[in-house]
């Protein structure tokens, strides 16, 4: 039974409490995406650039916030620092969108002409992140360090493997919660919100009873920065902040909106989730797992792992193609992608 025990908690510390963290990360990212797509009707792929461009000014206002002596106890600072991040991002979309697709719009322009400005953005922003706060990897988490760690949890139940559960892990799915509950409350309740869904079933029709396109837009852009930037400074506490590492995350946001069914909010958070713990599992070493559970004598000697971690982006770009080949709608039946 001990054995048992351990390998649930070596499971939950390498698997179940990562895959956690990283799906709902991954399903932040994911929204954003999806309520770009379901309501401004194309792919942008400068998302994953807005999330570097948010995470950017909020490790800028959390280094002078720990210059100064400001700090929120236990607490990362850059809690503190995300509102001014979320803002700053909000400020750059709805001054792409001002310059950029607005033309496209007023034109009636198709898809394509915003994706493509959509990747134009991208580069542009990306130096942009690159110029100010430099190409190397950034590390801005303070406070407590863990919620649970390894040595007491051992100390407390006898068992050979400790559960670590970091203070960023546990902020992450927290914060996911609150943020997709906040979210669905204003789709679902507010008049803003119910135009929006007015907006993305039928924009004629929409448009016949009354509602302002511009100030949905304009929200629109406003929420999905938002989110984009909370789930990169998450990203970034529970790792690293590095430019070009949120670049490689458009693959798997994409995918997970995709997976979900692109344009339904539900799908991209479930789709973050399927994806997350894909990478996760697939990615694992075994090992020390099948070590407790194997028959004396007959444990494995190789590392048990079906894809090192170098590839873990290709398991996104696996699942993107086999879903786009067999089931093209999603999981819960989104839109096609155009």
């Amino acid at each position: 039974m001990e054995d048992i025990l351990n390998s649930i908690i070596l499971l939950a510390n390498f698997v179940i409490v990562p895959g956690m963290t990283y799906g709902s990360q991954l399903a932040l990212g994911a929204l954003g995406v999806t309520l770009i797509y379901g309501i401004l009707r194309f792919s942008n792929f400068a998302h994953g650039e807005t999330m570097a461009f948010g995470t950017m000014i909020t490790i800028m206002v959390t280094w002078f916030m720990q210059s100064v002596g400001i700090s929120f106890g236990p607490l990362p600072t850059a809690l503190l620092a995300l509102p001014f991040g979320a803002a700053a991002a909000v400020a750059i979309v709805l001054f792409s969108d001002r310059v950029v697709y607005k033309y496209y719009r007023e034109k009636k322009s198709n898809a394509v002409f915003f994706l493509i400005a959509s990747i134009g953005i991208m580069f542009v922003m990306n130096g942009i992140v690159r110029f100010i706060i430099g190409p190397k990897e950034q590390r801005f988490a303070d406070g407590e360090r863990f919620i649970i760690k390894a040595r007491e949890f051992k100390q407390m139940t006898g068992l050979s493997e400790g559960l670590t559960i970091k203070m960023t892990q546990g902020l992450t799915v927290v914060i996911t919660i609150i943020v997709v509950y906040a979210l669905f409350r204003f789709l679902q309740h507010s008049k803003m919100g119910r135009a929006m869904r007015a907006y993305s079933d039928n924009e004629d029709l929409a448009l016949l009873s009354g509602i302002n396109p511009e100030k949905v837009v304009k929200i629109t852009w406003a929420i999905a920065a938002v989110l984009a930037t909370i789930a990169g400074v998450l990203y970034g506490l529970d790792k690293s902040f590095k430019p070009f590492t949120y670049f490689q995350l458009l693959l798997p946001i994409f995918a997970a909106a995709i997976v979900g069914g692109v344009g339904n909010p539900i799908g991209a958070i479930l789709g973050g989730f399927v994806i997350a713990f894909s990478e996760v599992t697939v990615t694992y070493a075994y090992k020390k797992f099948l070590k407790y559970l194997a028959p004396e004598g007959m444990e494995p000697d190789s590392l048990m792992q079906l894809l090192s971690t170098d590839y873990k982006f290709a398991v996104s770009f696996i699942i993107l193609v086999v879903v786009l080949l067999v089931r093209p709608t999603g999981i819960l039946k989104g839109r096609v992608l155009e």
